[in-house]
């Protein structure tokens, strides 16, 4: 059974009054939660890696917390999500493919109702990389004005043989949406879709 020792955890929180237009009357809000774990497959290639994301259930829980507590605690306020991973030079892509179900399913769980896909970013990146964490709706893929994404990285981190997860969270759409298509209000079909 492998391991994931973390290292670091980091809990970054933005609140969005405009994008240049009207200050709007209520902010928007994101957050990530990222980990920065040891990788037990940097260096080697290993064949079975899928009952390795039983182990990083309780780190997705963990930061799903977080985030759920760095955006006020409510979650009936929280209509956004996405996730990521960057792996360290010494590990392969697929170590990043191991946090959908252990990062995804923590959101939903958290969350409740939470329909669709968790939209997901990962990559190989060296020390200090940065990572574009795609956003969306909860509830519906086709909500326009919540696609986003959340610029997320550690300064010090991954190391080689490190990978960072990362979760993140939105309230509200994004400030200023206005380029139409479903509206939240008129979610209908509630299939993750539309």
């Amino acid at each position: 059974m492998p391991e994931f020792p973390i290292r670091k955890i980091s809990v970054l929180v933005e609140e969005i009054f405009h994008e240049g237009g009207p200050t709007a009357k209520m902010p928007r809000r994101r957050a990530a939660a990222l980990a920065i774990v040891s990788n037990p497959f940097a260096g080697k290639y290993i064949e079975e890696l899928q009952s390795a994301m039983e182990d990083l259930k309780p780190l997705g829980l963990l930061l799903t917390d977080r985030l759920i507590a760095a955006l006020g605690g409510d979650v009936k306020t929280i209509d956004g999500y996405g996730k990521g991973a960057i792996v360290g030079s010494a590990g392969e892509i697929e170590h990043g493919a191991l946090w959908h179900v252990p990062g995804g399913y923590a959101m939903r769980e958290r969350l409740g109702q939470a329909k669709a896909i968790v939209p997901s970013a990962m990559k190989v990146g060296a020390f200090g990389s940065r990572l574009d964490v795609p956003l969306g709706h909860i509830n519906a893929a086709y909500v326009r004005s919540h696609f986003d994404a959340f610029e997320v990285g550690l300064s010090d981190g991954p190391r080689a043989d490190e990978i960072l997860f990362c979760l993140a969270m939105s309230c509200g759409p994004r400030i200023h949406s206005r380029m139409g298509g479903l509206e939240e209000k008129d979610i209908k079909v509630w299939d993750g879709q539309r």
